[in-house]
């Protein structure tokens, strides 16, 4: 309906409790409307002060939303005439399928890697940013010091624009990787330079860098199986050829390795505690290991995820440790050792790759915001962060300790496996009990559990559990128990 005044636009609803503006709200109705056809071109709107009245808000936000789409080109504003819908939107107006009609048009073209990958992604379950029994992979978040965080962050956002607002260094900020190299040095022996480290956005992201660094279409990548999902789909997607490499307790088989796929470029492993069955690689399967590589002119990437946190003496062995030909690229995340939000990550790369990588990140990579470096490495530095450590390993041992204990009310059929550092440990499940049928009754009394097959590239011939126990309370522990030791799927039931 046509009036003096201009089109009747009372369908417009504002929502005075919304995070958007009201400028923003009205410009976006105004947008939709213009779009979808639902006035002519030549349409007049109303005046201004007619559509404020009408809408119930300032004639400033009217001006305001009018203004952007007089700029986008929808809206004509003729002096002493008003404001018109633009001819041009008659024949520029994308198509607008009806809400129903189904889907005709072809998809959008993949790429090679990706549409070969797809059909062997892990299907990774989306991690709840609540914790709960028996999330995996979700550290202490209650118990992280975010006052002395804080303050690092004012201090830092209060700085020169340059340092905050910038690009920064391409591999990193120069302290943190410092800070990282000294941590390496006294955590776990590894002798390496600040210049041997690159800043990534977590260790998904280095892994994928490194995949598309070092391989081509169908090369062959050794990889654990069981083993860890997000790195399984990174390399999928840099179009690598998964290798599934049984694990046992020493760790990776390299005779299987070697059997199945000698002329290896990649091997991914998690030596300081194997994701998801939490062994460590013993001293002689990681010579051998190394042998394998050296003799197939092959690399190693290193996963060490969690390798802070250890309930005895001293810190599992890195394997970049007994490395002495610049084989292993060691990947760390700070996503376990303070908080997942974080996307922060590094690789350490053997000194003979250094020049291969600065170029790479000179070229196009990119890490996270220089400010998140920045306050990470005043973290370091100022001994915040060894505390943490410190406490998180006694906080994740008197938790380890807690299921253990509540795990004993458990049916006969399930076997809690011991683990020495970390916050999750698996359980092996004997009989005829159904993995899936498990965790589908465990998530109807608000427990999330990982079925152990979701981290085989092929059947391993064992059922089991992956219980996470870092992110809740030892009471939250006992309760996710309870809830759990009289599931019907214990007793072989589906329902």
């Amino acid at each position: 309906m046509k009036h003096a005044a201009g089109a009747l636009l009372s369908s417009i609803q504002i929502d005075r409790n919304s995070r958007k503006s009201v400028s923003v709200q009205l410009y976006m109705a105004l947008r939709d409307i213009l779009l979808s056809g639902g006035l002519p071109p030549g349409e007049r709107l109303p005046a201004t002060r007619t559509l404020a009245r009408e809408l119930a808000v300032s004639r400033t936000t009217v001006i305001d939303a009018i203004d952007r789409l007089v700029s986008e080109g929808m809206l004509v504003s003729r002096v002493g005439a008003g404001t018109f819908v633009s001819e041009t939107l008659e024949n520029q107006r994308p198509p607008t399928a009806p809400p129903d009609a189904p889907h005709t048009g072809p998809n959008p073209r993949l790429s090679y890697a990706i549409s070969h990958a797809e059909k062997d992604y892990a299907t990774r379950t989306w991690l709840p940013h609540e914790p709960r029994a028996f999330v995996t992979a979700l550290p202490a978040l209650d118990a992280f010091p975010i006052a002395h965080w804080s303050r690092l962050s004012a201090r830092h956002l209060r700085g020169a624009r340059s340092d905050v607002m910038g690009y920064g260094q391409p591999k990193g900020l120069e302290a943190l990787r410092r800070a990282i190299a000294t941590h390496l040095s006294a955590l776990k022996g590894i002798r390496c330079h600040h210049e041997q480290i690159f800043i990534t956005s977590g260790a998904q992201h280095a892994f994928s860098l490194i995949g598309r660094l070092l391989l081509n279409p169908g090369d062959r990548v050794w990889m654990e199986n069981p083993g860890a999902s997000g790195a399984r789909n990174a390399l999928l997607s840099e179009g690598a050829e998964l290798v599934p490499v049984d694990v046992d307790e020493e760790g990776m088989v390299v005779a299987d390795g070697l059997a199945k796929a000698p002329h290896f470029r990649l091997a991914f492993v998690t030596p300081s505690h194997q994701q998801p069955l939490g062994h460590v690689m013993s001293l002689p399967r990681r010579f051998e290991l190394l042998q394998a590589a050296e003799e197939a002119q092959a690399l190693i990437i290193e996963d060490d995820y969690d390798g802070e946190f250890y309930y005895g003496s001293a810190a599992q062995p890195a394997l970049r440790g007994t490395d002495n030909a610049g084989r292993v690229l060691y990947v760390g995340t700070f996503s376990k050792s303070l908080f997942p939000a974080l996307r922060l990550g590094f690789v350490l790369v053997p000194e003979r790759m250094t020049d291969v990588f600065d170029r790479m990140f000179q070229y196009w990579a990119s890490g996270p915001p220089t400010a998140t470096q920045a306050i990470v490495a005043d973290f370091m530095d100022e001994g915040h962060f060894a505390t943490h450590i410190r406490l998180m390993r006694r906080l994740y041992k008197a938790r380890y300790n807690a299921l253990m204990e509540a795990a004993r009310s458990l049916p006969d059929c399930v076997s809690l496996q011991d683990t020495a550092s970390g916050f999750h440990t698996p359980a092996f499940i004997s009989g005829a009990v159904d993995e899936q049928a498990l965790v589908a009754q465990a998530a109807e009394k608000g427990v999330t559990l990982a079925p152990l097959s979701r981290y085989c590239l092929d059947p391993i011939g064992k059922s089991g559990l992956v219980f996470g126990f870092g992110s809740v309370a030892p009471e939250d522990i006992h309760r996710g128990i309870e809830a759990i030791r009289d599931l019907p799927a214990w007793r072989g039931k589906l329902v």
